[in-house]
């Protein structure tokens, strides 16, 4: 598989582009006109500079308004494109892209556009040149690629073929299986790009929401697949135009590109027999069934912090790692790792964000083979020393900072909890209080890193995002997309803050970027297990009573249920599938938390609720130097 970026998805310098796209791996650059306008050098400079950072040139581009056009215009129109071929020429490159003309003095018509690309072919040719014409989704008389490849057709030239864009052809809803029937020697490049779907004009929707394959909304492999069916096997480019791309890392921006191919090529051969593009073999996206750990960093006083905490929650000390200090607290399916070790990851950690969750465990199907396919997606593997007879948890690194291990019951890995922790007696114990599992973390970042995070999971894991939320804080907006399985058994809530002043943006700051901001246990009777936590001494988070009576005005709720929501500081919602219960604790810290949910039937995650929860966190919001739990 022939990779290949346009300069235009990354923000920098060329120098920089360059730079970041070299290391992530790509196999070529399209250099858009605009970079190499701004760029102090020559051409030949530029194509050396290209060709020293391993890369090749794919791509010349954009050559715009020029088929169909009247005189005098279109002599001036080929006296331009010569211009272009002899700077092509000093860079090294053999194709160009023409993109449908959008002047209003074009003239339009099949038969004249072919006769134009006729004649540019045979010019072209005399300096073994390529010409690649793309239909523009708001093309003034060419819109659509069918049109585009008839033009290619009639213009019957060998140096004069077409070049698919995905975004321009899923934009415009046109069926992408028509692409089938070109033949893939006319098919000079292909470039992707994903969007979410949005309704707004096609040029500003193009120039400002394009993401990488997999971080919208766009069939971008039923398109990709019509392509493979050709037989094509050229490169693969990613055509970006992204407000937040163009302010963002380009070296992390690069690596989710390069991801965003691998992951979409490693779909589309699984999915559509024969295609010849060739893709490393890698394992397929993984199961994954659930949580199987979370652990947090603390120090000696936190963690004795924690430990009451986690008590009033019922969860009892079950055992002692064999070598170092770590506590396991356990409750149902749910366990809690406490660290309180003295170097070492979670001692780094701890050190950068204090209290936190370092560490996540899932459970999937192969241990092995998920790190294998983390590792193709551009994930890197994570190893820590272990102590005579404990397990080598295979791990990665994931997005945020954070560490990610996998228990899988294909080997010694299920027995983790035998294998590497002592049972210790717990003389302090809580009373249980029905929590069953981890209903869901909760990760938060900048907004601008959402399309990452969101990347990373759902190409390494069998997962699917849903649609994209707003969650009104009374300092802003958070947006929230949610990362889960076909199950619900593994639910990621991923939450981009736009600024500090919103409770998710002051945790951000406030604990230098940790990326987990609260987890939610599982009950099947959250009445009964409030009544267990009160026991143990649990304070829930205060809700307006405001809110208790706006809720029995929208849904009717008989006097006995609100008054039990009200006296337990429940909250409720309701959609057509069922109910949902929902009860937070206080902050720990500066913004984390903690919540306990029942479920019935219901799939979402209480979103209207959001802004009154929040409004009553940031009322307890601790003063600095102060610990509430």
């Amino acid at each position: 598989m022939k990779t290949s970026i346009a300069t235009v998805t990354l923000s920098g310098t060329l120098v920089e582009k360059l730079q970041a796209i070299s290391a992530a791996g790509f196999d070529g650059v399209e250099i858009f006109e605009n970079d190499f306008l701004a760029f102090d050098g020559s051409p030949r400079e530029v194509g050396q500079m290209v060709r020293d950072a391993g890369l090749q040139i794919t791509l010349f581009q954009p050559f715009r308004d020029f088929e169909g056009m009247p005189e005098p215009q279109r002599a001036r129109t080929f006296d331009r494109v010569e211009r272009k071929f002899d700077i092509m020429q000093e860079l090294g490159t053999d194709l160009m892209l023409v993109c449908s003309n959008v002047s209003p003095l074009s003239l339009g018509g099949i038969d004249r556009a072919a006769d134009d690309f006729r004649e540019l072919g045979e010019r072209a040719a005399k300096r073994g040149l390529r010409v690649g014409y793309e239909a523009l989704a708001w093309g003034r008389h060419i819109h659509d690629h069918r049109d585009a490849w008839e033009i290619v057709r009639r213009a019957d030239h060998p140096n004069i073929g077409l070049i698919l864009d995905s975004f321009h052809t899923l934009a415009r809803k046109i069926d992408p299986a028509s692409i089938r029937a070109i033949p893939k020697d006319k098919i000079f490049i292909v470039q992707l790009a994903d969007a979410p779907m949005i309704e707004m004009e096609l040029l500003h929707w193009s120039r400002h929401y394009r993401n990488m394959p997999g971080q919208g909304d766009l069939p971008v492999v039923p398109f990709m697949r019509a392509v493979a069916a050709t037989g094509y096997d050229g490169p693969l480019s990613l055509e970006i135009f992204n407000d937040q791309f163009r302010g963002g890392s380009p070296k992390a921006i690069a690596v989710d590109g390069k991801r965003s191919l691998v992951n979409l090529m490693d779909r589309v051969t699984r999915e559509e027999p024969g295609t010849k593009i060739a893709v490393p073999e890698i394992p397929d996206r993984i199961r994954a069934t659930g949580v199987e750990f979370l652990e947090f960093a603390a120090n000696e006083q936190e963690a004795a912090e924690l430990s009451t905490l986690f008590r009033t929650f019922g969860f009892s000390r079950a055992a002692k790692h064999k070598s170092k200090d770590v506590t396991l607290w356990r409750q149902g399916d749910i366990n809690l790792l406490v660290n309180t070790e003295r170097d070492g990851f979670a001692h780094a950690a701890y050190l950068m964000h204090g209290t936190s969750v370092c560490d996540i465990g899932l459970r999937v199907e192969d241990a092995a083979a998920t790190v294998a396919r983390a590792r193709a997606m551009g994930a890197d593997p994570f190893e820590q020393a272990v102590g005579p007879g404990e397990l080598k948890i295979p791990a990665i690194r994931g997005v945020g900072g954070g560490v990610m291990h996998f228990i899988d019951s294909r080997s010694d890995l299920s027995r983790l909890w035998e294998i590497d922790f002592e049972p210790v007696r717990d003389d302090g114990a809580a009373i249980d209080a029905g929590l069953t599992r981890v209903d869901h973390v909760a990760q938060t970042m900048n907004y601008e890193e959402m399309l990452t995070w969101i990347l990373f999971y759902t190409s390494i894991f069998a997962t699917h995002k849903t649609p994209m939320v707003d969650i009104v804080d009374p300092g802003g907006l958070v947006r929230s997309q949610v990362i889960e399985n076909a199950e619900g058994s593994l639910r990621l809530t991923l939450n981009g803050a736009e600024n500090s002043r919103t409770l998710a943006g002051h945790f951000i700051a406030e604990s230098f970027g940790s990326a987990v901001q609260h987890l939610a246990f599982a009950s099947d009777d959250i009445f009964r297990t409030v009544a267990a936590m009160k026991q143990n001494g649990f304070r829930p988070l205060s809700i307006s009573p405001n809110y208790y009576d706006d809720i029995e005005a929208r849904f009717g709720l008989e006097p006995e249920l609100l008054d039990a929501l009200r006296d337990h500081n429940i909250l409720y919602d309701r959609d057509s599938e069922g109910e949902y219960f929902q009860i937070y604790s206080p902050n720990y810290g500066e913004g984390f938390f903690f919540e306990v949910v029942q479920r019935r039937k219901y799939s979402g995650y209480g979103a209207p609720n959001a802004t009154f929860r929040i409004a009553a966190q940031k009322r307890h919001l601790r003063p600095k130097d102060r610990v509430e739990i």
